[in-house]
């Protein structure tokens, strides 16, 4: 068998793209149809779900460690940036949100928040709007509140007062 390029440990957070963070449980070993094979025991708090990701598979799903503090300065900076709101239909942006907070990148997940965002002063978001602004926003204050060991509420608590002062200087 090749040299695995990615190797996480029990007790590392991991992003998994669809899920969001977690963290490795166990590594555990199974013979499946004849087959011996190596697993990542992961467990989502937040969904109460536990996930088993063969190691020879961890790398081609996405599964990666925490993001880099370098990545995680450039998704802060990403709220504070100035909302691009295409003019397309909702169905094709809603789309568009969704593949960005299921790549799993820290960055795209921060343009959907910030995208998403609404100051108390604009106008209220239809219910879709708020679903995936919520989904995006938890999902980068997990990674946020893991990088900086925390809990999710702070995390979410700081992401959107970054977003209320960009929205406040941006109104200037």
């Amino acid at each position: 068998m090749a040299a695995k390029a990615l190797s996480f440990d029990v007790g590392d957070y991991v992003v998994y793209p669809k899920h969001g963070v977690g963290r490795v449980i166990e590594l555990q070993s199974q013979e499946i149809a004849g087959a011996k094979l190596e697993l990542y025991v992961l467990r989502f708090e937040k969904e109460r779900m536990t996930l088993r990701v063969p190691t020879n598979k961890a790398e081609s799903v996405g599964m990666r460690k925490l993001s880099s503090s370098v990545t995680l300065k450039e998704a802060l900076e990403t709220l504070k940036g100035k909302p691009k709101v295409k003019r397309t239909m909702w169905s094709r942006r809603a789309q568009e949100y969704e593949a960005k907070i299921n790549s799993g990148d820290l960055v795209s997940i921060a343009e959907v928040v910030r995208d998403l965002f609404r100051a108390e002063d604009q106008p209220e978001q239809s219910y879709s709007e708020r679903q995936i602004f919520e989904a995006a926003t938890s999902r980068l204050a997990r990674e946020l509140a893991a990088m900086e060991e925390t809990d999710e509420p702070r995390a979410q608590q700081k992401i959107i007062e970054i977003l209320r002062e960009a929205a406040v200087a941006l109104a200037k």
